[in-house]
């Protein structure tokens, strides 16, 4: 739903923006229904809108030059967002929530997981987990595909990332997941530190997750250290790092906020994409039947797809590009001005809250024509690039660039390959319409029930 709102008297080299409203009740607006809320401030007041929320100035941007400015041009001028600091309950400082010379150091340590010559060694197990995955559906059977396509990705990361086979453990993770995750609720994050300590429910269930992954991570990293390194991966990154101000090998807890973060982040936001693929693929049988005719071209019965076929299936990394822009799993971006600047010909003080939306610029019909229909061959056609670079982000950019973003492309578009190679997903006669749940990432409501269908000669027995 998009909301219609008042537009304040005008002033003078001010932005544009709603009136005055009872304290609180835009956050309770915004918890109700955050994409509706932001597309409502954008559709009114245009480019770049000023409002209050949770007792801050707020900026809200909807330009790609503004949203460059803030991750690129000058994005030193821009912390992280208060909410997302409180993040580090759970956290730590990885790099999600690090800023400045913290940041960089984990970045540098990380950075070579992800380098493409080892993405490409991380291909065969994508691949090989999917059909694994596959091997378990049964024709006619319905089952909740976020959760499966959660618990895939799950394994991936533990895989190729740790060295560890998660297997078995991927119920009880998402379950703890899902209780830290409450604190991403607007409400919550704003009043996380104090929660966290009050005697409630939600503060029991919170330490006892956090307490949970501790055990987890602490424990991969013993393992690690008593068979030694030799897998190359990132857990054996962070144990051989040195410091480079102290000559040091960095403590347990750097090792284990890097650690957590790539777990959670690393297979969360892929879930959520490829369970909107699925979502609109069903919705749209004539996208669904060209992705079909690809997937069964490029790889003959029997075969999984590696590296050197992603070139080959331009239309289902184009249906991944399309389902990335409509459902974004990383659907909003704050950020913090530090010191005064100007955006768009406004001055923005130091301490405003900045809001960067790829649900709403991704929506954005200057941009994208039929913006809110799922066009996957507009990813196919040379219009991409007249669009400006930030009209489409949903990795982010700048120097905090989703540092798996291509880990990310790889693992979707190999995922829906081998997926779609043997299965089509339907939505079931009786489903509900499917309402989406915007926390950190955007999920689907109560997961995504669909009906798993076997393709004629396409067994690959």
């Amino acid at each position: 739903m998009i909301h219609t709102l008042p537009r304040r008297p005008s002033v003078p080299n001010r932005p544009p923006g709603p009136g005055f409203s009872i304290p609180g009740q835009r956050l309770l607006a915004f918890r109700r229904d955050p994409t509706g809320l932001l597309t409502g401030l954008a559709q009114t007041y245009g480019d770049i809108v000023q409002f209050r929320f949770a007792g801050q100035t707020a900026f809200l941007l909807n330009h790609p030059d503004f949203i460059q400015q803030v991750l690129v041009t000058e994005h030193s001028n821009f912390t992280k967002g208060r909410a997302l600091h409180r993040m580090r309950l759970v956290l730590g400082h990885g790099l999600l929530t690090s800023e400045g010379s913290d940041h960089q150091q984990a970045r540098r340590l990380v950075q070579p997981v992800f380098h493409h010559e080892r993405i490409a060694d991380y291909a065969a197990t994508m691949a090989a987990e999917a059909e694994r995955t596959g091997a378990t559906w049964r024709n006619g059977a319905t089952f909740d595909v976020a959760k499966a396509m959660n618990h895939l990705t799950l394994r991936i990361v533990g895989r190729t990332l740790f060295g560890a086979d998660l297997a078995g453990q991927e119920e009880r993770i998402a379950a703890v997941l899902d209780d830290l995750f409450v604190l991403s609720d607007p409400v919550h994050l704003l009043l996380a530190p104090l929660l966290a300590w009050l005697p409630t429910a939600t503060a029991r269930r919170f330490h006892e997750s956090k307490e949970f992954f501790d055990r987890l991570i602490y424990g991969l990293i013993d393992e690690r250290r008593q068979s030694g390194p030799g897998q190359g991966d990132l857990l054996d990154m962070l144990l051989a790092s040195v410091d480079e101000e102290t000559g040091r090998p960095p403590d347990d807890q750097f090792i284990r906020d890097q650690a957590l973060t790539l777990l959670l982040a690393g297979h969360e936001t892929t879930a959520n994409a490829l369970t909107w693929c699925w979502h609109l693929l069903a919705a749209h049988p004539q996208s669904e039947a060209r992705l079909h005719e690809e997937v069964g071209r490029v790889l003959p019965a029997g075969k999984l797809p590696g590296m050197a076929d992603l070139g080959d299936l331009p239309y289902t990394r184009s249906v991944l590009s399309e389902s990335l822009r409509l459902y974004p799993p990383a659907w909003v971006i704050g950020r913090s001005a530090i010191d005064d600047c100007v955006i768009g010909g406004y001055p923005v003080p130091a301490g405003s809250m900045i809001i960067l939306s790829q649900w709403v610029t991704h929506r954005d019909p200057r941009y994208f024509a039929h913006a809110d229909s799922f066009l996957p061959d507009r990813w196919l056609s040379d219009g991409r690039s007249e669009r400006p670079k930030f009209a489409y982000f949903p990795f982010g950019g700048g120097p905090r660039v989703c540092i798996g973003a291509q880990f990310a492309w790889t693992e979707g578009v190999l995922l829906l390959a081998t997926l779609a190679r043997r299965w089509q997903l339907l939505c079931p006669a009786d489903s509900r319409p499917v309402r989406m749940d915007p926390r950190v990432t955007l999920r689907p409501q109560g997961g995504l029930w669909m009906e798993v269908k076997e393709r004629i000669g396409r067994l690959g027995h």
